[in-house]
Formats: structure tokens, C-alpha cells, sequence
């Protein structure tokens, strides 16, 4: 098995999210639903999506297993497919992790039915406990609990895993008011998980760049393990500081989530300066969450100091016709330029 904490020892580790939304934009999965029956449906779609991503630079290969709980499954009445859901995605990753030597992931999420005390609890930890069985038994090197925002669903993950013998990646969804559903900071989020056992802790997801990015000093400073940066790759704002609460000038004013957000995508430019700026505040596990293309995750790993297979690709405009300053360029075509 691949190790987690000795690939950090030897610098950062880049992770791909994104893939609910990117197989939605390819057409092999419905918004609204968001459930990853693509994985039966079309198992190659996912496996050359793996494949990019790796090729763009991810160290890790995660399953995609995300929203395919029992709870979403009976919320949309396939609660039948559950285990072989789990298990294909899991397979077709593992395939793709060993064949290009990176870290298999498994991956549990929030349920959407938790809360405190309530009858759900149990029913969340079954659910927890039958996800993260099928990802050891299939060769997880880790586990990716994402997108929390109720410490005490992340902590019930948590310890789901640990008891599995896997390291874990807890990572929280902070929405409009900066805070989580039963605790106030995200930091002291990051802090029970550190206590808790999580080999790595952070935020994934929900916020963009700018507005993920003034949380990380807080969190670097409240914990010692390592810490994860996973932003989903829109232009959030102060104002609307979530992509959920993003609204469209040009419609209106009208909610951009989940399938108009494209005006708000980010350059992979403003993903590369988000990575080199969580860098220099001491964060090593990096990502980019839904809305993640090849090129995102590329712009990520060169900031990480990484060279991806697709780095031999990575943009010389000095080749340019128009805009290039390569011997050949025509000057005529320089001047051209100038009036496009």
C-alpha cells in the first residue's frame, strides 16, 4: 500500500475532486440528483477521468463514491444499487491507482440526514461503516470524509475509520457565516479532528479560492498535522463567499448553483496563485473540488513544484502567431495582434 504521510514528508500532495460535476458537464450524470450512477452506467467515462487527472497531476485517485450513500440512494429510490455502486467505483479507481502508482482513495461524504442526537445517528454510522468495508477490502490506501458541516457527522466518519486501520482526510464545508452547523470556527473543527486521529484536516469544497483562502493561516496555526486546501474553482466573493450563493447579474440576479456557475469559473492562473499562496502559509495537501478540470488540477501541481505528464503541454504563448516572440514569428503577425 501507497503511504499518505510519507508522500507529505517529501512535499505536497496534490488531490483531485470534482468529479460529480464534471461527469454532470459531460453529460453522464443528472444535476439535482448528483448521484455517481456513471460509475455503472458508463464505468470508461470514469476510468479516462481518472486517468486525466493523474495525467494533470494528481497524486491521488479517489473513488467516486461521493452522494452514493444509502441515504441518497433512498432519497431517489435506488437504494438496490448501493454495493455495487461502491464497489465498481472502487475498482475502476484501484485500477487506475496501481497502474499509474498513486494513492487510492476511498471516499465517504455528508448524508444530509444527520443531526445531534437524533434517530439518524446510527443509520449515518451504518452507512459509514458499510462504505469505508468496502473501501478496505478493495486496497484503500486512505480515506477522503468530505464535505462536512456538522463536526460531530465528520467526528462519526472519523472514527468509522480509524477502526478501519486507514488514514483519514477530514475536510469541512464552511458556508455564509464562516462557521459549521455545531461548532463556531472551522479551526476548532480542524482541532478535534487532529485530536481525534485524522492524518490530515482542512476545508474542501463551497468556497472558492478567495474566500477559502483567509481561513487557512487561522487553520494552520490551530493544529499540527498537515492541512488540505480543496476550493471549488469559482470566482466567490466577501458578498458571496459561497457558490451556492452566487447570483447572476446578467439573469436577473438569478441563483447560479448548481448548473450556471460557468460565468464564474476561475482561470487556472487564480488556481495557481490560490496554491502558491496556501504554500507559503504552510499548507500541503491541495486540491480543487467541484467544477475541477484537467487544467485546474495542472495549474495546482506546477505551483506545488510538481511536473505532471501534462506539463509537456503547459502554455508557451512565445509560440504564438499572433502573440509569440519565437524566431519565425512573422513581425507583420506581431502587429496584428495589436487590432484583434
Amino acid at each position: 500500500m501507497a503511504d499518505l504521510s510519507a508522500m507529505l514528508e517529501r512535499g505536497p500532495v496534490v488531490c483531485a475532486e470534482g468529479y460529480l460535476f464534471e461527469c454532470e458537464r459531460r453529460g453522464y450524470l443528472q444535476a439535482g440528483a448528483f448521484v455517481p450512477e456513471v460509475v455503472l452506467d458508463h464505468p470508461e467515462v470514469v476510468t479516462e477521468l481518472h486517468r486525466e487527472f493523474v495525467h494533470a497531476g494528481s497524486d491521488v485517485v479517489e473513488a467516486f463514491t461521493y452522494y452514493g450513500h444509502r441515504q441518497k440512494l433512498r432519497v431517489i429510490g435506488k437504494e438496490d444499487i448501493l454495493e455495487p455502486l461502491n464497489r465498481q467505483a472502487l475498482s475502476v479507481a484501484a485500477a487506475v491507482a496501481r497502474q499509474t502508482g498513486t494513492l487510492l482513495a476511498g471516499n465517504v461524504c455528508n448524508t444530509n440526514v444527520y443531526e445531534p442526537s437524533s434517530p439518524a445517528v446510527p443509520e449515518v454510522r451504518a452507512a459509514f461503516e458499510e462504505q469505508v468495508a468496502w473501501a478496505a477490502e478493495a486496497g484503500a490506501d486512505m480515506i477522503i470524509a468530505e464535505t462536512f458541516s456538522w463536526l460531530g457527522e465528520a467526528l462519526l466518519a472519523l472514527e468509522v475509520i480509524r477502526a478501519a486501520g486507514l488514514p483519514a482526510v477530514v475536510t469541512f464545508a464552511v458556508h455564509r457565516d464562516g462557521t459549521l452547523r455545531d461548532v463556531d470556527s472551522p479551526e476548532d473543527a480542524c482541532r478535534q479532528a487532529e485530536q481525534a486521529g485524522a492524518t490530515v484536516v482542512g476545508l474542501n469544497c463551497i468556497r472558492g479560492p478567495r474566500t477559502m483562502l483567509p481561513l487557512l493561516g487561522r487553520l494552520r496555526e490551530a493544529v499540527s498535522c498537515e492541512v488540505a486546501a480543496l476550493p471549488v474553482p469559482y470566482r466567490t466573493t466577501e458578498a458571496e463567499p459561497t457558490m451556492q450563493s452566487l447570483r447572476d447579474p446578467v439573469r436577473g440576479g438569478a441563483q447560479a448553483f448548481p448548473t450556471s456557475l460557468d460565468p464564474f469559473t476561475c482561470t487556472r492562473e487564480e488556481l495557481s496563485e490560490f496554491a502558491a499562496a496556501a504554500l507559503a502559509l504552510g499548507v500541503r495537501y491541495l486540491g480543487v473540488c467541484c467544477g475541477a478540470a484537467p487544467h485546474h488540477i495542472r495549474a495546482v501541481a506546477e505551483a506545488a513544484g510538481h511536473t505532471p505528464s501534462a506539463s509537456r503541454y503547459s502554455p508557451d504563448m512565445s509560440r504564438h502567431s499572433f502573440l509569440g516572440t519565437a524566431p519565425g514569428i512573422t513581425p507583420s503577425y506581431q502587429d496584428y495582434a495589436t487590432r484583434l
